[in-house]
């Protein structure tokens, strides 16, 4: 069957619709929809998705080398916490008294172009809740986060560069640093404290790092490395992907699926594939031990909706590779639980039966660009 006739598959084929109408009146108990994905690309559509439900379920990837995150890091040897904050500050419940002035103050970030041993004062009027930005946050609030950058400019060495440092993961940096030592339990902490209208987690919680090969040869180490964002576009196709320990390091490691991720992939009305960074947004979600075999264990709904726009990692690939591609990740956890001995076999010609992805949701501009009689 082709990927378009899938796309094209009725609606009531996914299960139960969504009742607009109801959860926009109570979004409290809207369905359970999970999205593998990190990063920027679903910031607008989260925001939005709160006003039909408060129990859909993100699941990010702590991997990130770039940006704020990078610094932070390479100091303290944690996981990435950049994309966590952005996720949370989408969900966070605009409605509760003092969350629009945390919002703006979690979104602040030093200047880049400032005086490095100028910025260590700005930080300390924000510890003391002198900073126009958190003057005007109602306490216990208040207290809350002063608490938490207290916490991390205790921990900060003195030559640490706060330029272009966001204030909202130096909050999440020493909550991770000098209380839970746990990312997970640092998102909860942080969810709770702006009323998040949904659920947060970390595929899994260590601080290891991305590496791709390309067809050509080059090793690439480092998502940023890849990424086209802060440096040049790749200019040859990935051809696989993996975790390592560190940033100088090309030794591919395992990680597990944390335990609680994978009760809430077990929970999920229905598990989305979404828009992202192809390998270091949605691929890399699925790198970790467990992740194919929670996946495969659910009898809900799985959809792929690919990019809409430009990705730099989708450099040589077109919609049918991504869907091979995705099958391919997905179908290695395989090789350590024993899934299915015909797993490797499971491809789209087969999505009623794959245990992995039953519908790719395409914009009809892109399905009218398949190869005929493709998949």
């Amino acid at each position: 069957m082709s990927l378009a006739k899938h796309a094209e598959t009725k609606q009531d084929s996914l299960g139960p619709s969504v009742d607009e109408g109801r959860t926009k009146l109570q979004p409290e108990k809207g369905p359970a929809l999970l999205f593998f994905s990190g990063g920027t690309a679903l910031k607008k559509f989260t925001r939005t998705l709160t006003r039909f439900t408060h129990n859909s379920i993100h699941i990010l990837t702590p991997f990130d080398s770039g940006g704020s995150s990078a610094t932070l890091r390479s100091t303290f040897g944690m996981p990435a916490v950049g994309d966590v904050r952005s996720r949370l500050l989408a969900l966070a419940d605009q409605s509760l008294k003092g969350n629009k002035e945390a919002y703006a103050l979690a979104n602040y970030r030093f200047s880049v172009s400032e005086d490095k041993t100028k910025l260590a004062p700005e930080l300390e009027e924000l510890v003391r809740g002198k900073h126009k930005l958190i003057e005007s946050i109602p306490s216990p609030l208040k207290q809350t986060i002063m608490l938490q950058l207290a916490r991390f400019n205790s921990a900060m060495p003195q030559d640490f560069d706060l330029r272009g440092a966001s204030i909202g993961n130096l909050i999440l940096a020493g909550s991770f640093l000098l209380e839970t030592h746990n990312l997970n339990d640092t998102i909860a902490l942080f969810a709770e404290l702006l009323g998040v209208q949904g659920e947060v987690r970390t595929i899994c919680d260590v601080p290891y790092h991305l590496a791709v090969e390309l067809k050509n040869g080059e090793c690439l180490v480092g998502q940023h490395q890849f990424t086209g964002k802060q440096t040049k576009a790749i200019a040859s196709p990935i051809q696989r992907i993996w975790l390592t320990k560190s940033i100088t390091d090309t030794q591919p490691v395992e990680a597990e699926l944390c335990r609680t991720t994978k009760d809430k992939i077990a929970d999920a009305a229905l598990i989305c594939y979404p828009p992202g960074s192809f390998y270091s947004s949605l691929i890399a979600n699925l790198l970790p031990v467990g992740v194919g075999r929670a996946i495969a264990e659910s009898s809900r709904p799985k959809v792929y909706v690919p990019n809409l726009g430009e990705d730099p990692e989708q450099f040589g690939i077109d919609i049918e590779t991504q869907v091979d591609i995705l099958l391919h990740y997905l179908n290695q956890d395989h090789l350590h639980n024993k899934l299915s001995d015909n797993s490797e076999k499971n491809t789209c010609q087969s999505f009623s039966h794959n245990p992995y992805l039953n519908y790719v949701l395409l914009d009809s501009r892109m399905a009218s660009g398949l190869r005929k009689g493709a998949i």
